[in-house]
């Protein structure tokens, strides 16, 4: 059996980027670090770290085995959290970054399943690009991001990818802006005004690759990055805009639009992203289990 006390200090090594420093932050004897992870690499038959140079470096199997303890000591603490929280009658914070390309709408729509759980949570989102929460999520200041793609995988972060929802995308207009369009959809977007998501969206490709096989040239006079301002730009008349079909009924009702047609070869995916493999926070769980 893993002798827990002895993969801590094996973890505090790893994260302190060798013996010494990790000495000066736990006030044990570098000697004593040693000793520990040494009895460690004993007891399970494999080698931890490598001398390069003058520094230690992670073998693969020690790549592999910090992950997992990195899992079984945020999961600690996160019991700890939770356990204090009931204790106190807290509500449990769940903390969570939304990527802006993600709309505001669908971040409701996947976190609403958090808010009727039993026990009380608090939901503290934070918008933000995709690769900046990402680098929160890995230090444990973030418990899942929302985003419109799985993990990237030049992206240095563990974590896993878990899909939430996906909706073929529709594309709206004022009615007004509708009157002016010529012909049957999808015709009618040739060199008609349209808004789109900027390079950091999913959707924008496949969006482009759709119209590009239809032959069809629209205008493009906008790009944003935030899909709220986009929307809110469509919902002023500057262009056609796009949309997840699923919130269709929500869009034309919130913002005075009308959908003038729908794309279903073009998906856009939603995920959940976090540095677990198995989902263990309440909230997350909730939020996963309603897909």
């Amino acid at each position: 059996m893993i002798n827990f006390k002895q993969l801590h200090h094996f973890w505090s090594v790893a994260r302190a980027g060798g013996v010494v420093r990790a000495s000066e932050r736990s006030g044990l004897a570098p000697q004593t670090l040693s000793g520990q992870i040494a009895t460690l690499e004993a007891s399970l038959g494999v080698t931890l770290f490598r001398r390069q140079g003058r520094r230690l470096v992670l073998t693969e199997t020690g790549e592999m085995v910090l992950s997992y303890a990195e899992e079984i000591f945020r999961l600690g603490t996160e019991l700890e959290t939770a356990l204090s929280s009931r204790a106190t009658g807290r509500a449990l914070p769940f903390r969570v970054g939304v990527a802006d390309v993600v709309p505001k709408a669908i971040a409701w729509v996947l976190l609403a399943p958090s808010l009727s759980l039993p026990e009380p949570i608090r939901i503290v989102c934070r918008e933000d690009k995709l690769d900046r929460l990402l680098g929160d999520l890995a230090i444990h200041k973030l418990d899942v991001v929302l985003a419109d793609s799985p993990l990237p995988p030049q992206m240095d972060v563990r974590g896993y990818s878990h899909k939430l929802a996906e909706s073929s995308v529709s594309l709206f207009a004022t009615e007004a802006l509708a009157q002016t369009l010529k012909g049957e959809f999808p015709g009618c977007l040739h060199e008609a005004p349209l808004l789109l998501p900027g390079p950091d969206a999913a959707v924008r490709t496949p969006m482009l690759h759709w119209l590009e096989d239809r032959r069809i040239r629209p205008r493009i006079v906008g790009e944003f990055d935030d899909s709220a301002l986009m929307t809110a730009f469509g919902e002023a008349g500057a262009g056609i805009f796009l949309a997840p079909s699923l919130l269709a009924e929500q869009i034309c009702r919130q913002h005075s639009v009308r959908r003038i047609g729908e794309a279903p070869e073009v998906v856009e995916a939603f995920y959940a992203i976090s540095v677990e493999r198995r989902l263990t926070h309440p909230a997350i769980r909730a939020v996963s289990r309603a897909r």
